[in-house]
């Protein structure tokens, strides 16, 4: 069988997608037995002989083709399906990768299993079948979640979640609990601030990195999206003229958000500090709180002294407790079938046998992410546990970053959410006036790139 691994420029990129599997549902067995092993146990299964032809894969992740060759992720495949052929090309970055589906896409030369992003799904549903009807797809947490058209076009191999980092013996020292609400939270910051603030003036209640504009995602990206769990807010605002003008979700967001970073909870210098040493200080108990995704949770342990009195909770974006708790989860790498595939039930397969015990629960212990997967649920880090547990019945928003309208709006004007953010920080920033810009400046956008 063949099973060759190319890494490839982007002229040779063929395809667009990151790691597959297969499953049984596709075909029935034939033959004898086999035992094949996946990196969380044994399994038994049935050969198949019936089900033959060639696929290829693309990925663009280092990490995840370092997994594949050290787990033999091709020869699992072929222990159960002998008559397949799997290619794997290794693309240089998810930059080049984006620009090669682009021309296999018109060139009708996309690969057999691609992955998307959340806001490159619209950008490929023409190309891609709908997989409604898998288990893998059925078993998914999110996949429903990012239909469209009603069409499962993507199974997302992980979840993404994003959390609030706290130190629970400062807290307790300043006689504050965790917020639930946003006036909560604002009011939560400015009893930590005045209390450690008044001895040490370097003090950061909360602590951010303004000064790499970045790491306010938390407030800037993901806000807006939670004020009424609208995970398509960006798509929706390429809709229409003036997405930034009063009581729209993006203007209430980042009137609170400006109401937070100038009530100088986040120290005397904000935009003096880059992540790295905001991240450092936190860990040093430096400031008290401090917004970053699950990958945070590793830089904080590796600066801190001990992490016993780490704790985790959900931003609180809501108004009132009586609105609803909203979280963002975001899908990531949405592994689909096209519709170029010369051998599609194959690929189906794939994508099965990929979500099935044969590899997924290998996989997923792997990766720093959360499983995707209600079947193979991944136990959280007894600090990120600790936000569910505070919010047991939090709505899940699917985050979507915005299609090929949205990117398109925002570099004709220039539109930086991250940049944005940053500039609140700014003495003499005019909110109101740069939100009225904006929407000036996005109306004429629109008109010019005719998107309707």
């Amino acid at each position: 069988m063949k099973n060759k691994i190319i890494s490839a420029v982007l002229a040779a990129v063929l395809l667009a997608g990151s790691l597959a599997g297969c499953g049984g549902a596709a075909g029935t067995a034939s033959g004898s037995t086999a035992s094949t092993a996946s990196g969380s146990g044994e399994s038994t299964a049935a050969v198949n002989e019936e089900l033959s032809g060639e696929l290829v894969f693309a990925i663009w992740d280092n990490n995840l083709m370092q997994y594949i060759d050290d787990n033999d992720m091709v020869g699992k495949f072929q222990e159960r399906y002998p008559n397949a052929e799997i290619e794997v090309e290794k693309i240089k970055d998810d930059s080049e990768y984006w620009n090669a589906m682009k021309m296999r896409a018109s060139a009708n030369q996309l690969p057999d299993v691609m992955f998307n992003k959340p806001f490159t799904l619209s950008r490929f549903k023409d190309y891609l079948l709908d997989l409604s009807d898998l288990e893998a797809a059925k078993n998914n947490t999110l996949a429903e979640g990012y239909a469209i058209d009603g069409k499962v076009l993507g199974v997302p191999m992980t979840a993404g979640y994003e959390y609030v980092y706290y130190w629970k013996d400062m807290f307790k020292e300043a006689g504050v609990e965790v917020p639930t609400t946003w006036e909560e939270l604002k009011t939560v910051s400015k009893t930590l601030q005045e209390y450690y603030g008044a001895k040490d003036p370097d003090f950061m209640a909360i602590a951010l990195g303004a000064k790499d504009e970045w790491p306010d995602y938390p407030y800037m990206e993901f806000m807006p999206a939670l004020v009424n769990g609208n995970g398509q807010n960006w798509n929706d605002m390429a809709a229409t003229d003036t997405p930034f003008s009063e009581g729209t979700d993006i203007n209430i967001a980042y009137h609170r958000v400006y109401d937070l970073f100038t009530s100088g909870v986040f120290g005397k210098d904000p935009l003096g500090l880059g992540n790295d040493q905001a991240t450092s200080l936190f860990a040093q108990k430096k400031a008290a709180i401090i917004a970053l995704g699950d990958w945070g949770l590793q830089n904080i342990e590796a600066g801190a002294e001990s992490i016993d009195e780490l704790g985790t909770f959900y931003l609180p974006v809501r108004e009132t407790a009586e609105e609803p708790f909203r979280c963002v989860v975001q899908g990531d790498s949405f592994m689909g079938v096209t519709t170029h595939s010369k051998n599609p039930e194959l690929a189906k397969t794939f994508v099965e046998w990929f979500y099935s015990e044969d590899w997924y629960p290998g996989y997923i212990e792997y990766v720093s992410s959360a499983s995707s997967m209600e079947n193979f649920p991944k136990e959280k880090h007894p600090v990120l546990a600790e936000a569910d547990a505070l919010q047991p019945d939090a709505e899940m928003v699917m985050y979507d970053g915005g299609g090929d309208n949205f990117t398109a709006l925002q570099n004709e004007t220039t539109f930086d959410y991250k940049k944005l953010g940053a500039q609140m920080f700014t003495e003499g920033f005019d909110l109101d006036a740069a939100l009225a810009e904006l929407d000036s400046k996005w109306t004429a956008a629109r008109a010019k790139l005719g998107i309707q």
